[in-house]
């Protein structure tokens, strides 16, 4: 059993969307990869939540900046230190740097470019070679509603969800032939630390603006990530799946 482990490679894993993620693939039996940029405590929280769950496979932490080319060879060798095989790719590893677009700096501009979409070409460039090899895989970027439509105040995390959808559907296109699927999830508003902050009357506002009448839960994208990571989705690829209570219709 050991050996027909399939393992997931998750980045951004440490809180949010990221742990709930790395989380439900370690109960459905998987060997996780829990990548961090710099939280420490907040990646070995996860790694607690998953054990607790029993000795289900295998965890490992892999620490550092995804837009470094470096760390994104570690993360790939870690996921196939376990079985030689990685199955699951998420790249859900993001930042923001929220201004508007007159008063945005170039620096920030770059930085949110390189996280969220550099980072993103790096980790699927780098594992379509063992995926082509084994004939399988699973690529699933985390996106956002914002990538689809567009937000105030979010030129820069806007244009990099934006990007992550396009690498997405080509990624898909050259991938196809080979039993290597590429989908991209957009959330819509979820509540995590980001939205804790909020007041009560903000909630109010934000929730009367969705039609399902509520923010998403960590957990709604993680089951999101399941379906397109199932081997029974395999003739599912180059697909924007909005999980957003329907804000984006």
């Amino acid at each position: 059993m050991e050996n027909t482990r399939k393992t997931a490679l998750i980045t951004g894993a440490g809180r949010g969307i990221g742990r709930a993620i790395a989380v439900a693939f370690y109960e459905a039996g998987y060997n996780v990869v829990i990548g961090f940029a710099g939280n420490e405590a907040a990646a070995t929280e996860t790694k607690k939540l998953c054990e607790e769950k029993g000795k289900l496979g295998e965890i490992a932490l892999v620490k550092g900046d995804v837009s470094l080319s470096e760390i994104a060879d570690k993360l790939i060798e870690t996921a196939m230190s376990f079985t030689g095989k990685v199955e699951v790719l998420v790249n859900n590893a993001g930042i923001t740097r929220d201004n508007l677009l007159l008063k945005m700096s170039e620096e920030d501009f770059d930085q949110v470019i390189a996280a969220n979409l550099k980072g993103t070409y790096l980790l699927c460039q780098k594992v379509t070679k063992p995926m082509m090899r084994q004939k399988f895989g699973r690529i699933i970027n985390i996106s956002s509603v914002v990538g689809v439509h567009g937000n105030a105040g979010q030129v820069n995390y806007s244009a990099s969800k934006a990007g992550i959808i396009g690498l997405t559907k080509s990624v898909a296109k050259e991938l196809a032939s080979r039993n290597v699927t590429a989908n991209a999830i957009a959330p819509g508003m979820i509540a995590t630390e980001m939205t804790e902050v909020l007041s009560d009357k903000v909630k109010e506002q934000i929730n009367a603006s969705i039609p399902a009448k509520r923010m998403g839960t960590p957990e709604d994208i993680a089951n999101a990530v399941l379906f397109l990571a199932d081997e029974r989705s395999g003739y599912i690829t180059g697909q924007v799946l909005g999980v957003d209570g329907g804000m984006g219709m």
